[in-house]
């Protein structure tokens, strides 16, 4: 774009578009306004230049009473717009804050320009990227453009806040009940969704059960919100559960208030319920949750909490107890489907004594035939030589990136001597920026499989460990370590009532079908 002439030609035409900018309109009916002048001064820098083959272009391109804090101004557009069809090599301006007043705004543009191999001349300021300094003062700029970023970020938090602080509506997923008046920029109400949620606090005060609501919600044809994203994507409308309930009767936004941190606000939206409704439900929550919380404690050890599974219902299985006409308490497995949602499960009751006496038969018998520790160990063995190839992608990979480090230094180092006028040189350590970056993100994946395999190694001699140890330590355990212990060792357990299968999955090295896991998967019933 500056080639020299030191070989007798003339050098290459710089074709220069000069930009002028003036925040108010004031003064532009007069002959010779403030636009003006700048492009006079352009010109005459062109003018200086033009041995380095610079012409100005008659083209002008001014916004008289445009502000400089964004890029919505019409000769700005038709200036971007001419550089991405190729009409223009340099962009000169009589001061840095006419292009733009916005960091984030000028280092979008740079990027632009960089795109199509335009050049930024600043008259008064010496910026020229066009030259090594211009370059290094441009990164400069991007720097302060990514603390601008991050003001703006806080600006935006501390805004939100201060409008949920006054009552209004800051954005978020559409909620039951209401509907986002766009003129208004408020909530407005939906009657038959209203309906939907002041039944659902009437019918949690009446019941006091979160998994009574969900039920009797869903009996009724109620489902969860629904709505048309802006991409014409319908979402939502899934049936009731016990969290989806939970999340109702917890948001204050029902009660007419708007949740700043831990403080609640007037908002500027109509109740659907009355403040004295919300705290009723508010408590009923918390005394049951204060009550859930001194019964766990002397809740009997469930072994299989969190690896038993519904296969029917395709579903986890949770605790339950219940009470017999003798007052003893007898411990359950239950469908967390049928728990939640109120729907009939096939599985129903499980007896949790039964169940879990099944598995810990079948784990007991595959330790003492020593058939799992030997298969386990011999996938390790198999193991070895995967793990030895990925230790040499590392080295390899490892070495690559010294060798392209190496070669970056010698050309910073050339660079700071003063020895950086060649635009191969610069090209050069962007081509190495890229090809470290690439074999960063490749010894990165890298490390993350040797991770992975390490500790799937550990894990597994482990499992190993412990099954050849079984019968010695579980009889020595307390329910709390059998729990522990079992968990080590089984990944999952998966019961059908109507078929007597009851499957169990060992933690392994390779996925697994339940028949084939040495012997360990067995149909019995539960």
């Amino acid at each position: 774009m500056t080639a020299a002439n030191g070989n007798g030609k003339a050098p290459r035409q710089v074709r220069c578009a000069i930009y002028t900018r003036k925040s108010t309109s004031e003064g532009l009916d007069m002959d010779f306004n403030t636009l003006d002048a700048q492009r006079e001064a352009a010109e005459h820098y062109i003018r200086s230049q033009a041995a380095m083959g610079w012409t100005a272009l008659p083209t002008r391109y001014d916004d008289g009473g445009f502000t400089g804090g964004n890029l919505d101004r019409p000769a700005m557009q038709r200036l971007l717009d001419d550089i991405e069809r190729g009409e223009l090599d340099m962009v000169v301006v009589y001061k840095v804050d006419r292009l733009s007043r916005s960091l984030l705004d000028f280092a979008r543009v740079m990027e632009r320009f960089e795109k199509k191999n335009v050049g930024f001349v600043s008259i008064t300021q010496h910026f020229d990227t066009s030259s090594s300094m211009g370059r290094l003062v441009l990164n400069v700029l991007l720097s302060f453009a990514q603390f601008e970023r991050e003001l703006i970020s806080e600006r935006t938090r501390d805004k939100i806040a201060a409008a949920r602080r006054r009552g209004k509506w800051t954005g978020g997923p559409p909620v039951l009940g209401y509907r986002v008046d766009t003129d208004r920029r408020a909530l407005a109400v939906v009657p038959e969704e209203a309906t939907v949620v002041q039944l659902a606090f009437e019918l949690y005060l009446k019941t006091r059960s979160i998994g009574a609501v969900a039920a009797r919600l869903n009996s009724l044809g109620h489902t969860q919100k629904r709505h048309t994203t802006r991409s014409g994507k319908v979402v939502g409308g899934r049936p009731w559960d016990k969290n989806a309930v939970h999340r109702l009767i917890r948001n204050p936004l029902f009660a007419g208030k708007v949740k700043q941190n831990d403080e609640l606000y007037a908002g500027e939206h109509p109740p659907l319920i009355g403040m004295d409704v919300f705290e009723r439900v508010q408590k009923g929550l918390a005394d049951r949750s204060t009550g859930r919380g001194a019964r766990h404690s002397r809740r009997p050890e469930y072994l299989l909490t969190g690896i038993l599974r519904c296969l029917p219902c395709n579903a986890a299985m949770t605790s339950s107890v219940g009470r017999g006409r003798n007052g003893k308490s007898y411990r359950y497995y239950r469908c967390r489907r049928e728990a939640n949602e109120g729907t009939a499960c096939p599985t129903g009751l499980l007896a949790a004594d039964e169940v879990e006496s099944a598995v810990i038969a079948q784990v007991r018998e595959a330790a003492r035939r020593g058939d799992l520790q030997r298969e386990i160990l011999a996938e390790l063995n198999e193991d070895d030589g995967s793990l030895a190839e990925a230790q040499a992608q590392r080295e390899r990979l490892t070495a690559r990136l010294a060798e392209l480090n190496g070669e970056a230094r010698r050309l910073l180092a050339a660079f700071s001597n003063g020895n950086a006028g060649s635009k191969l040189m610069v090209e050069r350590l962007g081509e190495l920026e890229a090809d470290m970056d690439r074999v960063r993100l490749e010894l990165g994946e890298v490390e993350g499989r040797l991770r992975g395999v390490a500790g799937v190694r550990h894990e597994v001699e482990r499992v190993a460990e412990f099954l050849d140890a079984f019968d010695g330590l579980w009889d020595a355990l307390v329910p709390a370590e059998r729990r522990e212990l079992l968990h080590v060792l089984v990944h999952r357990v998966a019961v059908d009532t109507a078929t007597g299968q009851l499957r169990i999955k060992l933690h392994d090295l390779k996925e697994r079908s339940p028949a084939s896991a040495a012997g360990l998967a067995a149909e019995a019933t539960p």
